[in-house]
């Protein structure tokens, strides 16, 4: 999950060291200034207190789904969100920090908004895009050991990325489908992420997951009670549009491969019985 807040900084309006005649000695000393500055504004979370998160993240899936799961889910959760990380390093939107929320997950966060609705359309996808990587060692332990428990945490490292594109507030998904629907009309983009989030909740519910669906339910009640719901940054071009939901459905359908081939391999029985295992695991097949 990303934190793509609005508000792109302005160079041109960052500070007089960008004003003509300015002595190259004092650009470069308002520059670091401005870099601390930056900095101090997202700071790094307290080493202590991300390791005790990071714990309690882990031992809650330990306990409910077994060791191979709460490995695979802080890999996973850490390799995703540092795919969030270079892509807002890349974009401008740097320095990005990784922020772990107990019991819940992480959450990247960059110093500066993204400049333009396309920009964030791609940090949002570049962390479940990027988060497949943590599929690899486990397939790899796999094809060494031959325990078929290593397929469960490429399994799962799946499941995360592929959730995490689901069009509900505050996952990844809503952050990268959403400009599209408003591209569409804004009142589109309201009534799908605002159905889908309530439908998600449900499934919580329903699954045993509380504190997700607690979560994810604070996240939709934020979104109706903001005032703007469009940040106030360049929407996206209808060009842009149609290449954002081309990349949605690529991420995805990457997610679901992996995750289908995992099932597949671990069952030995083909992709449809791969997916009903997965829908059943999942609560949404009976």
């Amino acid at each position: 999950m990303s934190d793509l807040r609005p508000g792109p900084i302005n160079p041109a309006k960052a500070g007089p060291w960008g004003a003509a005649g300015d002595p190259a000695p004092a650009r470069a000393r308002a520059r670091k200034r401005a870099g601390r500055a930056i900095e101090d504004e997202n700071p790094s979370q307290n080493l202590i207190w991300a390791l005790v998160s990071t714990a309690l993240l882990a031992g809650l899936l330990w306990w409910l789904m077994g060791w191979v799961y709460a490995l695979a889910g802080i890999v996973g959760l850490l390799v995703h969100e540092y795919g969030h990380v270079l892509a807002m390093n890349r974009l401008g939107m740097g320095p990005a920090r990784i922020y772990i929320i107990p019991f819940l997950g992480g959450a990247a966060r960059g110093a500066r908004g993204a400049a333009s609705e396309w920009i964030g359309v791609l940090v949002s996808l570049a962390g479940p895009a990027f988060g497949l990587i943590a599929a690899l060692p486990f397939f790899a332990v796999w094809a060494v050991t031959g325990d078929p428990v290593w397929l469960q945490g490429a399994w799962f490292v799946a499941i995360i990325n592929l959730l995490n594109l689901a069009p509900a507030p505050p996952l990844d998904g809503s952050k990268a489908l959403g400009p599209v629907l408003a591209r569409v009309h804004p009142l589109l983009e309201k009534a799908a992420l605002l159905g889908i989030g309530a439908l998600v909740v449900v499934w919580g519910l329903q699954n045993g997951a509380y504190i997700l669906a607690i979560f994810l339910a604070l996240g939709v009640f934020s979104h109706l009670r903001r005032g703007a719901w469009r940040p106030d940054t360049a929407p996206l071009s209808w060009s842009q549009a149609g290449a954002s939901l081309g990349l949605f459905l690529t991420t995805g359908a990457a997610c679901a491969a992996v995750g289908l081939t995992a099932m597949a391999l671990y069952t030995g029985d083909g992709p449809g019985a791969a997916l009903a295992t997965s829908g059943r695991f999942l609560g949404i097949t009976s």
